[in-house]
């Protein structure tokens, strides 16, 4: 497994190799070391609206199988896999009383506490604590959940930076748009993707209304630790936050809050609401990006920077994939960060190069 140093300072870096893009063995690496120490975008709250609900899903870039559940104690994510011989437990959304293996019959709580199972009175020291269902971690931010394998940084952290930033707009009032929420399949590996997020250096060349709406000199990049922001800004009008009196950008013309989380979430609020981004890698060369769409205030849509979604992706596409051909040169191997514009970059390509040394 190579290992990668990327400067310290910006000034001095040179960005990760050409080879970390082509690299099979790197793709599968970024799993274990990056996705499964991560924390993952699961859904909003209404997946499991009702006391008895559940809904079965897969971990990102790692795939292990959980199951949101509700009971009279709220909602908890739980493994989705029969702790006596492995079986998926539920392939379908829906409403149980309970949870059963439709392989053997062993059965479960909500809770994910062990029930009953047949044909074991013989069994001593049974049951044991590993036939409960593994819990999760889960945190909600606004309607959004979001869960860990367990070793996952601290998310808090992340929740306390955008709630600084938007959290006086109503989240609980967003509600999902399925009508604008799509999937895109990129023919690139899902770093290239997030790299060419993180800065908007290529706003002026690639998006010509994007750069209509944004004032392309005033943009700005705001590093923490597990996440970062990029703030755009506009020249005026109506396509604008309506920011409160006491927050820390009251007064400032903010057409968009683009906040990227390690290693594959961005989060994009715009005055009519929020475009959730999520990255799936699915092989070294291919991508599934999955845009959700949160609608808050119907009259701003299709105007300003939170315009022509599907365009942009286009357009972000289209270069994305002309850098992954760009990766197989035999005479390319590493650039040079601009340190007024990809400091966003330099910050990813930094946490990855941490966690795969790890």
């Amino acid at each position: 497994m190579p290992k990668y140093d990327i400067h310290a300072e910006i000034e001095k870096a040179e960005t990760l190799p050409s080879s970390f893009y082509r690299s099979a063995e790197v793709f599968e690496n970024l799993r274990e070391k990056v996705f499964a120490r991560s924390w993952q975008f699961v859904g909003d709250d209404s997946l499991v609206a009702l006391d008895g609900q559940v809904h079965p899903f897969s971990f990102e870039g790692v795939g292990e199988p959980m199951l949101l559940t509700r009971d009279a104690a709220g909602i908890r994510n739980l493994s989705n896999v029969c702790t006596h011989r492995g079986n998926i437990l539920c392939h379908h959304p829906g409403k149980h009383r309970n949870i059963t293996c439709a392989y053997h019959g062993r059965r479960f709580g909500l809770d994910g506490r062990f029930q009953h199972m047949p044909q074991f009175k013989e069994a001593q020291g049974f049951p044991r604590q590993e036939d409960h269902l593994h819990e999760f971690p889960l945190l909600q931010w606004g309607p959004w959940l979001f869960t860990s394998l367990g070793d996952g940084y601290d998310f808090t952290d992340v929740i306390e930076a955008m709630n600084r930033k938007v959290g006086f707009m109503p989240l609980h009032q967003f509600r999902l748009d399925a009508d604008r929420s799509k999937d895109y399949l990129v023919n690139a590996h899902w770093a290239l993707y997030c790299d060419n997020y993180l800065e908007g250096f290529h706003i002026p060349f690639v998006h010509a209304d994007l750069n209509a709406a944004l004032d392309y000199g005033s943009y700005e990049t705001v590093l923490y630790k597990h996440a970062n922001l990029q703030i755009g800004y506009t020249d005026g009008g109506e396509d604008v936050f309506d920011l409160p009196e006491g927050h820390e950008d009251y007064g400032k013309s903010i057409a968009a809050y683009y906040f990227w989380v390690f290693p594959n979430m961005m989060f994009n609020f715009y005055p009519w609401g929020l475009s959730v981004n999520i990255v799936r890698p699915v092989s070294a060369d291919r991508t599934r990006v999955s845009f959700i769409s949160y609608v808050y205030d119907e009259t701003k849509l299709d105007s300003g920077a939170g315009a022509l979604l599907d365009k942009v992706e286009r357009e972000d596409e289209f270069v994305v994939e002309g850098v992954q051909q760009g990766m197989k040169s035999r005479v390319y191997h590493t650039g040079r960060y601009s340190p007024t514009m990809e400091k966003g970059v330099h910050h990813f390509h930094r946490l990855l190069a941490e966690y795969l040394g790890a």
